[in-house]
């Protein structure tokens, strides 16, 4: 199978945002606007362009290999795990269902949490024709329970940053949650901030995973450094 060429600033771009790869896995550092697997917009996805950067790469002949076991929303940016063996994506898969891949994310919200930390557990349905999920007061049919535990991590100049892990994976939870708890993330229009970011993206970084490598069976964790806009004074720089 014939992949596309890169020009060398896309092939350039791509190696510097890899930030782990082995035979089984590669973890990439997505940016906001970039789509994960394909959809009704016919974007080239991100498993596309890894795989024609891996064919080119490595001048691979034969077909690549790139599974997706997760995903982040569009304008979300941050850590992504993709598969480079079938054996890897099946395993990831279980291992997303089941919980034993840890992932936290940084957000950067309208306002401050009313405490400093706390678990949010939240009935929610998604609606299928606005691409938008709700909190609903109690449980329905399509109602499904949303965990996430939260930490305030400080002010920046004009905006907060909030930590947060997820305990479950439902359809924008994160998006949807915090903005149920009155703090919009920056830049989410659908979820009630009240502009819009430059670039079109949303002050949501998946920024720290934690996981058994599904082959290895050996502990991998990765962290990425937040942008220097969204640092609290005195937040040290994490890589």
């Amino acid at each position: 199978m014939e992949y596309r060429s890169l020009t060398p600033a896309e092939y350039d771009d791509i190696a510097s945002r890899i930030v782990y790869e082995d035979n089984h896995l590669l973890i990439f550092n997505k940016r906001c606007g970039e789509i994960v697997q394909g959809d009704k917009t016919g974007d080239e996805p991100l498993s596309e362009t890894l795989k024609a950067f891996v064919a080119m790469r490595d001048s691979k002949p034969g077909q690549v290999f790139m599974g997706v076991p997760h995903r982040l929303d569009r304008p979300v940016c941050g850590i992504c795990i993709f598969a480079k063996t079938s054996k890897a994506l099946e395993r990831l898969n279980a291992m997303f269902r089941d919980g034993s891949v840890h992932k936290s994310y940084v957000a950067m919200c309208c306002a401050a949490p009313p405490e400093s930390e706390g678990l949010l557990e939240d009935w929610m349905e998604r609606n299928e024709r606005l691409n938008k999920s709700f909190v609903t007061r109690k449980p329905g049919p399509k109602a499904k329970l949303a965990k996430l535990k939260y930490k305030y991590l400080g002010p920046t100049e004009h905006y907060h940053l909030v930590e947060v892990e997820l305990l479950t994976g439902r359809h924008h939870q994160i998006r949807c949650q915090l903005a149920h708890l009155g703090c919009p993330i920056k830049g989410d229009l659908k979820y009630g901030a009240p502009r819009s970011n430059r670039d079109g993206g949303i002050c949501l970084q998946a920024n720290n995973v934690t996981l058994l490598h599904p082959v290895k069976k050996i502990p991998l964790s990765f962290r990425l450094s937040l942008p220097d806009a969204w640092k609290v004074s005195g937040m040290e720089s994490t890589a």
